[in-house]
């Protein structure tokens, strides 16, 4: 073999690891003269991906593993790395001599070939055998006596002896090798058994420290549970006791809401009795607006009337040099007077029916705030009086209709005189909201001040969350 600095990667694959399909050796003699030098050919497949560390070697036939080589060149790579194609590349050994020169010198009538061995150790390629012999020339006589014929056909038969028992040898030796091959698999086998045993022991003592942390942590939290098992106890405790409590309360609490309901029914039959009042109320108004309204245009005329006497009473006051319009003058005197003495009547009359109207207002007024009055002290009481309201209450609460006649203001209008403007007034906080504006907004408002259980629809005041928890806390009870 040869001693270089470089050594080429090999490994102790044996034959029946190897690929020799990926590199096809091609153009190989049969014979090779020793000392001169060898141009060795070879394809690269589309199987292999070459490598930097990739090399070719000379192996005798019957080598067993890449560390039987004789010499080495690295292998070049291909200039065209990317190409899906095959490759044609071919490298040379200078100065084989040294084949011929080494006390390991082989036979003359021994084998080699060239194999493609990869950075691995694999080999990918093995060529034909050919041998290392020097030319002989085909037009040279040899001429032999029978003894040395004799001679060598004794040798051939030793030789022949000597081939059969190497054979033999041979045989027996490829059986020992295939058993050690065994022998090694299964010692392979077991060193990774014991490696994986190995792994398997650190990783469980591994998991048996975590484990031993883990059990003081559960030991800890252990502890901290049982004190707060013996709070929730307390509490259980405690619950227990507010529930009684709460139950009594809530019994109680039905007991007035039944009450509360039978006073609502009550409520609501005077409230569509108030109702009918009111709508009567409502028609008389108009009735009393329409007089008043043709009143006004009455008042209107008469004071066209006036301006138009006026006018004549100028005229008149103009003309009074003339004696000849005297007369006429005196007739229209007597119809000013008429007219004012008529105007005065009217304006009595106007007045008196204002005066009328002025009184029927204020008596509406009247009744429409005492009715307000008792209907917002009845809403008033039951809040105060019942923590969970029913839903007829706070129907009544939420825009009552007939709440709005405690929210007529007097407003003058162009005339000087009074008319009656209708606002709507929120219970809980006064804002004021006027007739024109529209009822959702209304309700959406006075609802903000409200809780709605989810449950039955039950309304209950903000300030009195308490109550409206308590409420809910019932239905869980259910």
């Amino acid at each position: 073999m040869d001693e270089t600095s470089d050594e080429p990667p090999t490994s102790a694959v044996l034959l029946d690891n190897c690929h020799f399909s990926q590199v096809i050796f091609n153009n190989v003699d049969k014979f090779y003269v020793p000392g001169g030098d060898i141009t060795c050919y070879y394809i690269l497949t589309q199987n292999i991906v070459p490598r930097g560390k990739d090399w070719v070697g000379i192996f005798r036939v019957g080598w067993k593993t890449t560390r039987e080589y004789y010499t080495f060149m690295w292998a070049p790579l291909p200039s065209d790395a990317r190409s899906d194609a095959a490759v044609q590349q071919q490298i040379q050994f200078k100065g084989l001599l040294c084949l011929s020169e080494a006390y390991y010198l082989p036979k003359d009538d021994e084998y080699y070939q060239f194999c493609y061995v990869d950075q691995d150790g694999v080999v990918r390629g093995a060529s034909v055998p050919f041998q290392f012999r020097a030319e002989t020339e085909d037009d040279i006589l040899v001429v032999t006596t029978q003894g040395e014929v004799e001679e060598i056909e004794l040798q051939n038969k030793n030789l022949h002896k000597e081939n059969k028992d190497l054979k033999a040898s041979c045989a027996s030796l490829k059986k020992q090798n295939i058993d050690l091959q065994k022998e090694l698999n299964k010692m392979q086998e077991l060193q990774n058994s014991l490696e994986s045993l190995r792994s398997n022991t650190e990783k469980l003592q591994l998991e048996l420290n975590s484990l031993k942390k883990e059990n003081k942590q559960l030991k800890e939290l252990d502890d901290c549970r049982e004190a707060e098992l013996h709070q929730l106890k307390e509490q259980i405790q405690n619950v227990t006791s507010d529930k009684e409590r709460l139950e009594t309360r809530l019994k109680t609490a039905l007991d007035h809401m039944d009450q509360l309901q039978s006073q609502v029914l009550n409520y609501e039959k005077e409230v569509e009795n108030l109702s009918l009042m009111d709508r009567d109320k409502t028609e008389q108004l108009e009735s009393l607006k329409e007089e008043n309204r043709q009143l006004r245009a009455i008042g209107t005329q008469q004071k066209e009337e006036n301006k138009e006497l006026e006018r004549c009473v100028e005229y008149l006051k103009g003309s009074k040099a003339e004696l000849a319009l005297s007369q006429q003058n005196h007739d229209l005197m007597k119809e000013l007077e008429e007219q004012k003495r008529l105007f005065q009547i009217l304006q009595a009359k106007k007045n008196e029916a204002n005066e009328e109207n002025q009184k029927r207002r204020e008596d509406e007024l009247l009744r429409h705030l005492a009715q307000a009055e008792e209907v917002s002290s009845f809403s008033v009481a039951s809040r105060a009086q019942a923590p969970i309201p029913s839903p007829e209450v706070g129907g009544l609460l939420f825009g009552n209709p007939y709440c709005e006649a405690a929210n007529l203001v007097s407003k003058p209008d162009t005339t000087g005189h009074e008319f009656v403007v209708s606002i709507r007034k929120c219970p809980m906080c006064d804002e004021v909201f006027p007739e024109d504006s529209e009822t959702s907004q209304y309700e959406a408002h006075v609802q903000s001040y409200f809780l709605e259980c989810p449950l039955c629809s039950e309304t209950f005041e903000k300030s009195n969350k308490q109550v409206f928890d308590d409420h809910i806390f019932c239905h869980s009870l259910e």
